[in-house]
């Protein structure tokens, strides 16, 4: 990375008011350590479930402190509470201003709010923009995106909450009718807006309205549209890091791969220790890994990503299907898109570099001079 990109100072933006909050937290404090042993300026600013902005001192930011400790910021030395408008306006007063590094998983971070709210104050920041940020959350959409564009895709049903209140019995008998099209007649449920596996259930039975419920009840915990998918008995999870602003200057990494300790790659089998494990250059075969390669880079323009993503793909037999698109993905000891990175020789400390740097360059590609009244027509 050029000189002049390591003296940009970097805001490290982590927690969020999202049931990912903890594993933002362990994503941010590692950007943060890598971030600073080469030499960047970080500061770290902790985003409460209730949404309010800490700022956080160099000591909040050490890796080892469990995440129950930024339930209460202030006894980790935190400043005082800021609203989100408040923390933006902190940062866009500072000169030079902070390259904003989110960190954030699942909604607020991942779903173009955040990335709303710093183009509204003029500050640069990673990852894809506003639309390519909700696309890249909202399952549904980006499956609609996919199978317009003929990519590979499981068949899969939205159900809303207000259908699913207004009349059970109905979404029960299409799951039900559904589930029978398929070759498995398992469904896989879970929220269309969030990730890390959060509020996933199998449904074995979809004629059952009592395990229908039960699943559709807890994805709707956390979202008020669910997603049922095909069941694919343990297939091949792969997963690709793709880099870049653009069809100019894209670059792919991996696939790597993550195999499961429990039936389905659910919360406790991405996180707990020792259930899992992951490996950041999957055993393929020379055409397969082209092909992933290709749709990979195919995903990430499709919803004009930009700065960086993970895209994941299921393998069962030979069938490869696109599952999904993290434009925010996991940055922990075991998340795949650094570690596909670190397989092809790109360290951690570098993509992280990496990121900040696309963020710089679209900013300056971004900026224009401000409108006057004789620009209007």
């Amino acid at each position: 990375m050029p000189n002049e990109t390591r003296r940009i100072p970097v805001a490290v933006l982590l927690g969020g008011p999202s049931a990912e909050h903890d594993v933002s937290l362990v994503s941010g404090r590692a950007v943060a350590a890598a971030l600073r042993r080469e030499g960047h300026d970080v500061d770290g600013w902790l985003i409460g479930l209730d949404g309010s902005w800490w700022e956080l001192p160099e000591t909040a930011l050490d890796r080892a402190l469990p995440p129950t400790v930024f339930d209460d910021p202030a006894s980790l030395g935190a400043r005082a509470p800021r609203s989100a408008a408040e923390g933006v306006e902190v940062l866009a007063a500072r000169d030079p201003r902070p390259v904003v590094f989110i960190a954030l998983h699942g909604p607020f971070g991942e779903d173009g709010t955040i990335q709303a709210i710093c183009e509204a104050a003029g500050l640069a920041y990673t990852g894809a923009g506003v639309a390519a940020s909700a696309v890249g959350m909202d399952k549904s959409l980006f499956k609609r995106i996919a199978a317009g564009l003929g990519l590979p895709i499981v068949p899969w049903r939205d159900v809303s909450l207000a259908a699913y209140r207004a009349d059970a019995d109905a979404v029960v008998r299409d799951l039900a009718g559904f589930s029978r099209s398929l070759p498995d007649p398992r469904l896989i449920v879970k929220p269309a807006r969030l990730g890390s596996s959060v509020g996933m259930r199998i449904v074995r039975h979809a004629d059952d309205a009592d395990e229908v419920a039960v699943a559709l009840e807890e994805a709707f915990r956390f979202d008020d549209r669910a997603l049922a998918e095909a069941y694919l008995d343990h297939p091949r999870e792969l997963e690709m890091a793709v880099l870049g602003n653009g069809p100019d200057n894209l670059e792919s990494h991996g696939p790597g791969e993550a195999i499961p300790g429990h039936e389905f790659y659910d919360y406790v089998a991405k996180y707990a220790d020792g259930v899992s494990r992951t490996v950041g250059h999957a055993d393929v075969e020379p055409g397969l890994r082209d092909r992933v390669h290709a749709l990979a880079r195919e995903a990430f323009l499709a919803i004009g990503g930009e700065g960086f993503a993970r895209v994941d793909f299921l393998l069962s037999g030979r069938d490869l299907y696109l599952n999904e698109i993290n434009t925010i993905p996991g940055f922990t000891p075991i998340s795949l898109f650094p570690q596909a990175c670190e397989a092809d020789g790109l360290s951690f400390a570098d993509a992280c570099e990496r990121i900040v740097s696309l963020a710089v360059e679209r900013d300056a590609r971004r900026r224009r001079p401000p409108l006057t009244r004789a620009d209007l027509p």
